[in-house]
């Protein structure tokens, strides 16, 4: 009928035609003449104005639909839209980083996966990310790393969308939300490398595993999220300090490795916030039986960003403190590392940081330093400080030169100047607070 062919029109050439074909065929007819009075003018009819005809059309097809038995919207509500005219593919974006590097010793003691290894040209990472709504219920995510020699599955995941009580549930392969930096990928950090408390601790990926999260925010007055997690406890580079790379299998709940999370955001004014964290992993190592680690984390984030006048400045302080204590045969070690970090956007497109990292040896029950069978050269403290100054031609680009000094006790000292690159397109999501 008429009216279902106007309401499919799509050529504004068409739909113009559509909507004058009325008024022409009128004013093509004779006008009739008054019988009551022959003196009297004869007066042609007044066609129907086109947002009548149009208002008369879609009417017309909104009864067609409702006969044929197709779901209608109800009064008042957003348009019904059909499911087959919505798109399903995901949200996709690459993130290419590549870094030109300098080391002045062959053995450079770089912890992160993804961190530059050697002097020349180093492809950090090529990252597919994909992300989607799989129902009003759920969420997925997915995270694939490419490198020179392989691909790597870093995160896949579901994320439940709404779940009573303030809870809401991940479940697959994911970065455990211990501390501050474990959670997130490269892209978002401040600086080229990875702290290497993060390596030490977890290892050169960060602790990640297939499991099953938990997570609630409390009622309180001020925002506090508590989050659980139950992995697996093997991986050389996602759990060193429990199975590691001897993966001894799963016989009893004791056999995976448990993280806790507290979180806390603190609104201190409009241009002021705070986060302050604390962590904690538990879980079985391979270094005898029924042997334990437990490794217990602090993390604070304090960001300054005005918004009560115009301004592109940032500065952000994180730092964050990691404790391990680790059973062995016979005996206890512990340990502490950490860094903290400075971060200052003077302007729209540069930004400047500074960071410092700490790690102690290990230390037996009584107190001696001691040597540890998984890093058995760590027996002095180990400093290194970095620096760098950030470009972004855009929000979907980034130059980054930083120079660094490792100085890891018995060894000499190590210089390090990378020169970054990063590229991004496609959808790609905002980043957490």
């Amino acid at each position: 009928m008429f009216g279902s062919a106007v309401a499919r029109v799509h050529s504004p050439a068409l739909l113009a035609l559509a909507v004058l074909a009325p008024a022409v065929s009128a004013l093509a007819q004779p006008a009739p003449s008054s019988p009551s009075s022959p003196s009297s003018p004869s007066v042609p009819s007044v066609p129907s104005s086109p947002s009548t005809d149009i208002e008369a059309a879609l009417s017309a097809d909104r009864a067609d639909e409702a006969e044929s038995g197709a779901p209608q919207p109800p009064s008042g509500a957003t348009p019904w839209r059909d499911p087959s005219r919505v798109s399903l593919n995901p949200e996709l974006s690459l993130i290419a980083d590549f870094a030109a590097a300098y080391f002045s010793q062959d053995e450079n003691l770089q912890t992160g996966a993804h961190d530059p290894t050697e002097t020349g040209f180093n492809l950090q990472q090529l990252e597919l990310a994909a992300s989607a709504a799989v129902d009003p219920y759920l969420r997925f995510d997915a995270n694939l790393v490419f490198g020179l020699f392989g691909v790597e599955l870093e995160e896949a995941y579901g994320t439940t969308l709404d779940l009573p009580l303030r809870l809401q549930a991940r479940f697959g392969q994911f970065l455990t939300r211990f501390g501050r930096i474990n959670s997130t990928h490269l892209h978002a950090w401040d600086f080229v490398d990875q702290p290497f408390a993060i390596g030490r601790v977890f290892g050169a990926e960060g602790n990640r595993g297939l499991g099953l999260e938990l997570s609630w925010i409390t009622p309180l007055p001020w925002y506090v999220e508590l989050v659980g997690s139950a992995t697996g406890a093997a991986g050389e580079g996602t759990a060193r300090s429990f199975f590691g790379a001897d993966d001894l299998g799963v016989d009893s709940p004791a056999d995976l490795l448990y993280v806790t999370a507290l979180k806390q955001f603190f609104p201190v004014s409009d241009d002021w916030s705070l986060m302050l964290g604390f962590s904690g992993a538990f879980g079985p190592n391979s270094t005898g039986r029924d042997n334990r680690t437990e490794v217990y984390g602090t993390d604070l984030y304090v960001k300054y960003r005005p918004i009560t006048r115009q301004s592109s400045t940032i500065v952000a302080l994180q730092t964050e403190w990691l404790y391990r204590r680790r059973q062995v045969p016979s005996d206890v070690l512990a340990d502490v590392s950490g860094y903290a970090q400075l971060f200052w956007r003077f302007d729209q497109r540069w930004g400047t940081a500074a960071r410092y990292e700490y790690g102690s040896p290990a230390f037996d029950s009584g107190g001696d330093a001691i040597s540890d069978p998984l890093d058995p050269g760590w027996t002095e403290s180990r400093h290194r400080v970095s620096a760098n100054v950030t470009y972004w031609p855009s929000e979907f680009s980034r130059f980054r030169l930083q120079a660094g000094r490792d100085m890891p006790g018995a060894v000499d000292g190590i210089w390090a100047v990378f020169l970054a690159a990063e590229l991004v397109t496609g959808a790609h999501g905002s980043h957490a607070f």
